[in-house]
């Protein structure tokens, strides 16, 4: 089950906050948050902060399930621009330049990746069965050798 977790109007530039989301796409929650507390990028306190909150919401939807059981991975990220704050700086013979303060929308959804039925089991398995279909095609091409040699002995011992 998924969790989504919603950060508006931060006043940095998409842009800048991009590298950050970046980062931490597609990768594991545990992974994520250990690359956020390093990042120098000032959007990653933030997305660290927002990644806390869809752990929180994600625990309110699964009371039952453990996060550390869960294998919660980021399974989108993404950067909307906001709202743009225009302001004018003055300048040379009296004009004016105008300032972009920008500002972006970040979205997160983290979900529990789903491994397939014992992935690690059933190759286990798989590995031991083929050991044992080998063993099987063996024997009959050694009872085949076996017969192959006691009807040659037969036509020998009649010549």
């Amino acid at each position: 089950m998924e969790a989504v977790a919603k950060l508006r109007n931060v006043p940095t530039s998409p842009r800048k906050m991009r590298l950050v989301a970046n980062l931490v796409r597609g990768q594991k929650v545990t992974r994520a948050l250990g690359l956020l507390k390093f990042e120098a990028n000032s959007g990653a306190p933030k997305i660290e902060k927002l990644l806390l909150s869809a752990l929180a919401n994600w625990q309110q939807k699964n009371e039952d399930e453990r996060i550390e059981d869960a294998n919660l991975y980021i399974k989108e990220i993404f950067v909307d621009e906001g709202r743009m704050l225009k302001r004018l700086r003055p300048a040379p013979q009296g004009r004016g330049h105008r300032i972009r303060k920008r500002s972006n929308h970040v979205t997160l959804i983290i979900d529990s990746k789903v491994e397939p039925l014992g992935s690690k089991a059933a190759a286990k398995q798989a590995a031991e069965t083929k050991g044992t279909e080998a063993t099987a095609e063996a024997k009959p091409k050694a009872a085949r050798r076996s017969s192959k040699k006691s009807t040659e002995t037969k036509a020998e011992a009649t010549a």
